[in-house]
């Protein structure tokens, strides 16, 4: 079997008060993602959404199902989206064949099949996957930057001049749940998502990366009035609950990748915190 999972339950903001740095770090960091010749996913019990990664070696990987999803296939009662963060590579839906490129992305909705990862040419594609449950069967499409509905937000002044481009998001695909989409921090930009925010109706994951090797990541998480915050390197991915604050500032410039799940697909629905209200 060429994919491994583990699982992550949901915590209480109560009981998130007593975590130590360890306990934060097991609960919500997805250090590693990437192993060559397998799929690794995360089933999480925020909204019941699934993080991988998938690095394809010289033979095709299938994402199969794992235990918690009581399937016969990974799709049968799904959703995913997957975004290529390494070089360019193929993947396999129902026979039909889709080439990503960096950063280009793939809509798959429920009930589309055997669905295989490969790659071209001998180049090596890194799959960043995100998948929720779905109701029912939306079309396969793939999504370009070009494809991408661009936002350009903050300034130089507070150092989180940034460009978003949503991806798998409902003005450009049709989803149950999922939304996932890129934000790139331009050069001497620190911060992310500041002012902070929170969507109660709404889980978020982070998956960082383009971070140089000897650079980190500081993302905040907690309620706005009692934040705490977790370390990440290159390559790494965070949770965010729904009752989670969740913003960053890295000691160089980066991009991330946000997905989400839940009640609502209204990218605007969210509660904004004042920078000067955090704790």
């Amino acid at each position: 079997m060429s994919t491994n999972y583990s699982i992550r339950f949901a915590a209480n903001p109560d009981d998130f008060d007593t975590y130590d740095t360890d306990q934060i770090r097991n609960d919500f960091l997805m250090p590693d993602l990437f192993s060559d010749g397998v799929i690794n996913l995360v089933y999480t019990h925020y909204d019941r959404f699934i993080v991988g990664g998938a690095k394809p070696g010289s033979n095709a990987l299938e994402l199969e199902t794992i235990p918690p999803l009581k399937a016969d296939q990974f799709l049968d009662r799904r959703e995913i989206g997957i975004i290529n963060v390494g070089e360019t590579g193929t993947v396999t839906v129902d026979g039909n064949e889709y080439t990503l490129d960096f950063k280009e992305a793939l809509y798959v909705g429920k009930e589309a099949g055997k669905v295989e990862f490969k790659q071209a040419n001998g180049k090596q594609p890194l799959f960043y996957l995100n998948s929720a449950p779905a109701h029912t069967s939306y079309p396969t499409q793939k999504i370009t930057q070009d494809d991408a509905e661009i936002v350009e937000l903050g300034s130089l002044q507070a150092s989180n001049h940034r460009v978003i481009r949503k991806l798998i998001v409902h003005s450009i695909v049709k989803t149950c749940q999922l939304q996932m989409g890129m934000t790139q921090l331009e050069e001497g930009n620190v911060w992310n998502t500041m002012p902070p925010h929170v969507h109660d109706r709404r889980m978020e994951t982070y998956f960082y990366f383009e971070l140089p090797e000897d650079q980190v990541v500081c993302h905040f998480l907690g309620e706005p009035d009692n934040t705490r915050h977790i370390w990440l390197k290159n390559q790494q991915a965070v949770l965010s609950p729904p009752w989670s604050i969740h913003c960053g500032s890295g000691t160089s410039n980066y991009t991330f990748i946000w997905g989400m799940a839940g009640e609502n697909l209204d990218f605007n629905d969210m509660d904004k915190s004042k920078p000067t209200d955090l704790r």
